[in-house]
């Protein structure tokens, strides 16, 4: 446990989110077709529980109700494991997951269709290679605290949650297996096929050249700032695909920056010059899906800097569309004394009215910057390595799950192996991830090393803070 780590994270959880982790553990590991994976290990099938979900009651205390979870239970007929895997089962989760429901008012993006969708028409297999896949260098249980979090530790709603984002990034936005696979190289080398992927790659690029987004630096939390130039985007003159293209880019770029216990960032809108001409809902609607939906509790703070009068009506829609939530992680900053509130003035770009003598400037895609990823045999292998730890992950999961609140010993084995795949991705990054600006402006260098300002200012990056905040409460 890095110092200074929230709470809710691996490491500062109370018995009964520990609890609740457990119970999503337990039923994941149904929905990924590994529940009998305790067998090996101990000589008998790791028994599910019942998870329960807990509302509140008049007098203040809590009452349990059973969960719908119940219903991945295995079944007498179920079958085992499938012949390509002795831990894992093609079809283990029942067919009556189907009941598993959440009211309208908690489906604000259409999640309980995205999660019927992929249990019916999606392998086990597939959703646990897209969240393996999600983790990269994270710690596991950071990722499943995440949409618990999100879902105020309702056990049903989170899974919910997980088990459509896995969809969305399998099958909407093809993250892993394109987006952060074929990166900024392939879509300058797009000079083939047909008009509309043309179209795209080149929008894609021109969005990154002109800079209308970029990561630079840490704020006073110690969190990476995404710096929006709200007034370089024209609405019509980039294609729909390229802007979503784009903002998952930057966000999944974003991820390559957080360690712990930094696990959100912050995004600082530069209202400069802003018109109604650069006003376009589309892509703020799509923003706020991606961070409400897909990458709950990655937002630490917006800040909303040199704002004109025009944008006031602009926010009252816009705030009408956020959960309270984030709407209460915006704040308004008219000048640069309230922006250095949250941004030390020697991390604001003097752009901005800062003191930091730094401009973006796009480094073009270098050839051959990404040819480890056509080596097969070392991603084999670390592909490999990666696979036997996290099968025995899922392992000390299941026997965690079996042993009940005896956690302790679990919860060590866990935060090793956390370690060995953190370890294990830095070293099968360069075959699985291609090359970002980030990573050609010294950024971002091999094994995972950081280095927020560049190589010029390798050594005055600040220390890291005393005091790490992810409450906008705090931060008021």
């Amino acid at each position: 446990m890095a110092p200074n780590t929230p709470a809710g994270r691996p490491g500062t959880l109370t018995p009964e989110k520990e609890r609740k982790l457990r119970e999503l553990w337990a039923v994941t590991m149904k929905v990924f077709g590994v529940e009998s994976l305790g067998s090996e290990a101990n000589g008998v099938e790791a028994p599910v529980p019942t998870p329960t979900s807990e509302a509140p009651v008049a007098d203040g205390k809590k009452e349990k109700k059973k969960s719908k979870l119940n219903v991945f239970r295995r079944n007498k007929g179920d079958k085992g494991a499938d012949a390509d895997s002795a831990t894992t089962s093609g079809n283990t989760t029942p067919s009556d997951i189907s009941r598993l429901s959440i009211s309208a008012e908690d489906d604000k993006h259409g999640q309980h269709a995205e999660f019927k969708t992929a249990i019916a028409n999606t392998s086990p297999e597939e959703l646990r290679r897209a969240f393996w896949s999600m983790v990269k260098h994270d710690h596991p249980d950071a990722l499943l605290l995440r949409f618990l979090r999100a879902r105020k530790w309702d056990v049903d709603k989170a899974l919910v949650m997980m088990i459509s984002t896995m969809h969305w990034r399998l099958e909407e936005m093809h993250v892993d297996d394109d987006i952060v696979k074929n990166g900024e190289l392939a879509a300058l080398q797009t000079t083939d096929g047909d008009a509309k992927a043309k179209k795209n790659a080149a929008d894609f690029l021109t969005q990154l050249r002109m800079g209308k987004s970029f990561l630079h630096g840490l704020d006073k939390e110690g969190r990476p700032m995404c710096f929006v130039r709200a007034r370089l985007h024209k609405a019509g003159e980039q294609t729909e695909e390229s802007l979503e293209r784009f903002t998952v880019y930057t966000i999944e770029t974003a991820r390559m920056l957080l360690r712990p216990p930094i696990d959100t960032a912050t995004i600082v809108f530069d209202m400069t010059d802003f018109s109604m001409a650069n006003m376009d809902y589309t892509p703020v609607k799509f923003m706020i899906k991606c961070f409400e939906a897909n990458y709950p509790e990655s937002l630490g703070t917006v800040l909303v800097y040199k704002a004109p009068w025009v944008f006031n009506a602009i926010w009252s829609i816009i705030r009408g569309w956020l959960d309270p939530v984030v709407a209460g992680k915006v704040h308004f900053a008219k000048n640069i004394d309230e922006l250095s509130l949250y941004v030390p003035k020697s991390q604001i770009p003097t752009e901005l009215g800062g003191d930091e003598k730094w401009e973006y400037k796009y480094p073009e895609p270098v050839p051959g910057e990404n040819d480890k990823m056509k080596e097969e045999g070392p991603r084999e292998t670390l592909q490999t390595e990666r696979k036997d730890i996290v099968k025995r992950y899922e392992s000390t999961v299941l026997q965690w799950v079996q042993a009940g609140d005896v956690a302790a010993e679990r919860r060590r084995e866990r935060d090793e192996l956390a370690e060995e795949l953190r370890s294990n991705y830095w070293k099968l990054d360069p075959y699985v991830r291609a090359r970002t600006l980030y990573d050609r402006m010294g950024v971002l260098h091999d094994g995972g090393k950081l280095d927020f300002y560049g190589e010029a200012k390798k050594n005055t990056a600040p220390a890291a803070p005393a005091r790490v905040s992810t409450s906008a409460d705090d931060l008021d």
